[in-house]
């Protein structure tokens, strides 16, 4: 029961300090998660980042690369994959007759087969064909007299090598690459490897493996080199920035990846059925002077990779996808780990010291503003700048504060809130408690001045009335007065003081400041009355002895607070020199044998209201000036008293200008 003053300034300043400790410490930890990037973390930013594919929708192409499709109809007319090079060989030479500039097989041909001479012509024929090799990096497999031949598609050079040993690429331990005679009329040879994140969906592809001291690029790379007629010589692998075509960047991360900037779901490439080639039925300008890439995309032969926009694009199509980026120098770029640090402390630095200094609800608006504007840049910065930002840290970091302050808060505020209730539910109603829990800052706890209106009553001849009557009838009797006076001054706002055996004090103007504190306590001095005059009417229906009583009230000012003994007894009450004259006061009530008398400092407060009738029909008569003992000052003293309904309120000052000491109680 122990409060002070700065109890409510106090812990508010002890609240903030802490949620900005929490909010410091969360955005620390945060900003390490960023640059360390756990595993199952980087999954959750990979389904954000699948997300903004899907809000962008489908893009359109760059209109330079078509799919020759062996789909379900190419196996229907041409037979059970794989086929044989004949098959190849004729689907090759009609497309390099309609004008295709450049072609990629995609397809792993390491089997000799008695055909491969017919397929060898329609390389040599068509002049830009890719073809594709396949590492492995737990087999040891070794092409079959193609050493040379693979080593010559490798890298021409490599910039700023020193840089490839903190993070280098992965290196395969075996290929698989197409017999020599078809390796020696192809174009260029590049690797099809992916390497999906650990839930299964492809969002990076890689530019460079490491295989026998040499480093290799994508077969992407190698048809798009060979559109732009860019040759191998001016294919720069600068790492980790990117690789070069001439004087085009393809970016990557410090591993050597690029991530694919998807086009849409499939079918975003247009398609022309392997079977229609094959039998000549196309158009030649579908293909003419564009590239063409010769893959599977019938759902029974499994060639799929998992995308934001499908769990069954044919894998086809990423190369589709990555070749068409780099013709339209479209790519997508991953945000720095040091700019994720630095959003993540801005911002999880400007929450921290919004959501101390706000309320519940303040704080969720704040929450929701910054989620939503988070949301909004990261997708802006998506799909204006092609830049992918990490959303999750500081979106989780924001979210953890508001939840770790928040419960925080309420641990704390609680915990006053019931020290708030403990210590103010005797003094006054449910109602102003509520308002000082919601309002702690309003209850100065400890010694504080304000203005007040006190109020005294006590039972007349209560002394007397004991020694005639049995102790239970005085109880019972007296608890029945107490709870009617109590029911009624908080009925009117007031703050119960205590009871002092009959005697109760009561006041207005805290722990809540009340403008009208003088107000209502006359008009709780006029209830208490009529309620007195209810209870003695009963008393003598029952046969009882009626009791009757006298106010006294005063205003002024007063050291208002918990007062007492800290630890061991305290009371929220109301002490000085107004309150010892309205003590007095009260007392006089018997002398001058009145119910309610008021001193001039409170008629003041009222006068205007009591002359507009605003507090009902009353009048206050001027009685005399008094000293009061332990005063020196005079005070004029009014009894209040109800009138006549319809009579006019009014104020009757004193005939005389007498003075009345009184040196007793």
């Amino acid at each position: 029961m122990g409060f002070h003053a700065k109890d409510s300034g106090g812990g508010r300043g002890r609240g903030i300090r802490a949620a900005l400790g929490i909010g410091l410490c969360l955005t620390f930890v945060f900003c390490m998660l960023s640059l360390h990037s756990p595993a199952f973390l980087g999954s959750i930013e990979g389904k954000l980042l699948d997300y903004r594919f899907e809000l962008r929708g489908a893009q359109k192409p760059s209109g330079s690369v078509v799919i020759a499709a062996i789909d379900e109809k190419s196996l229907r007319t041409l037979g059970r994959w794989p086929w044989g090079r004949d098959k190849l060989a004729v689907i090759v030479n009609n497309l390099s007759r309609a004008g295709a500039k450049v072609i990629m097989l995609d397809t792993i041909l390491s089997e000799k087969s008695g055909e491969d001479g017919l397929l060898e012509a329609s390389l040599l024929r068509a002049g830009d064909v890719v073809l594709p090799v396949t590492f492995h990096f737990a087999d040891r497999l070794r092409p079959s007299g193609g050493e040379k031949l693979l080593e010559q598609n490798s890298y021409y050079t490599v910039s700023h090598p020193g840089e490839l040993k903190p993070y280098p690429p992965p290196v395969a331990a075996g290929v698989l690459s197409p017999v020599p005679g078809l390796m020696s009329e192809a174009s260029a040879l590049g690797f099809i490897n992916v390497l999906p994140d650990d839930d299964g969906s492809l969002r990076w592809d890689m530019t460079a493996i490491g295989y026998g001291g040499y480093l290799y690029p994508s077969a992407d790379i190698q048809v798009a080199a060979q559109y732009l007629g860019i040759p191998s010589e001016k294919i720069d692998l600068d790492w980790p920035r990117g690789v070069r075509l001439g004087n085009r960047l393809i970016p990557t991360d410090r591993y050597g990846r690029t991530l694919i900037d998807y086009y849409g779901p499939e079918r975003s490439f247009p398609y022309i059925s392997a079977a229609d080639i094959y039998e000549n039925r196309f158009l030649p300008g579908a293909v003419r002077g564009k590239i063409v890439l010769v893959g599977a995309t019938a759902v029974g032969l499994n060639d799929v990779v998992i995308t934001p926009f499908s769990p069954v694009m044919p894998g086809i199509e990423k190369h589709a996808t990555i070749i068409s980026s780099i013709l339209q120098g479209r790519f997508l770029r991953k945000a720095s780990k040091t700019a994720g640090v630095i959003i993540v402390l801005i911002t999880g630095l400007m929450f921290t010291v919004m959501v101390s200094r706000l309320r519940a609800a303040g704080a969720l608006a704040a929450l929701a503003g910054f989620m939503a504007a988070g949301g909004a840049g990261g997708y802006l910065a998506f799909l204006r700048g092609h830049l992918w930002g990490n959303l999750l840290y500081p979106s989780a970091n924001v979210l953890a504060i508001f939840i770790l302050v928040s419960v925080y808060k309420f641990a704390v505020e609680e915990r006053y809130a019931r020290r708030i209730r403990a210590m103010f539910s005797s003094y006054v109603t449910e109602r102003v408690v509520s308002e000082l829990v919601k309002n702690p800052a309003m209850a100065k706890l400890g010694g504080g001045r304000a203005e007040v209106t006190v109020l005294f009553s006590d039972v007349r001849g209560f002394t007397n009335f004991s020694e005639k009557h049995a102790p239970e009838e005085v109880v019972s009797i007296l608890n029945e007065y107490l709870g009617a006076m109590t029911e009624t001054i908080f009925r009117w706002e007031g703050t119960l003081d205590k009871f002092i055996g009959d005697a109760i004090l009561a006041f207005w103007g805290a722990p809540l400041k009340q403008e009208n504190h003088a107000e209502l306590a006359i008009r709780c001095a006029l209830d208490m009355e009529r309620k007195v005059e209810e209870l003695r009417g009963k008393w003598v229906a029952e046969g009882k002895t009626p009791l009757d009583m006298g106010i006294g009230i005063n205003t002024g000012e007063v050291l208002v607070g918990n007062i007492g003994a800290q630890g061991k007894k305290m009371d929220y009450t109301v002490i000085g020199d107004s309150v010892n004259l309205g003590s007095r006061i009260e007392a006089l009530t018997r002398k001058y044998n009145v119910r309610i008398l008021i001193t001039g400092f409170t008629l003041q407060k009222i006068k205007d209201l009591l002359v507009q009738g605003k507090i009902g029909h009353v009048e206050a008569v001027g009685i005399e000036s008094v000293i009061v003992k332990g005063k020196e000052t005079p005070v004029r003293i009014y009894e209040i008293r109800n009138i006549a309904p319809g009579s006019a309120s009014r104020i009757i000052n004193p005939d005389t200008d007498r003075i009345v000491r009184f040196d007793s109680k």
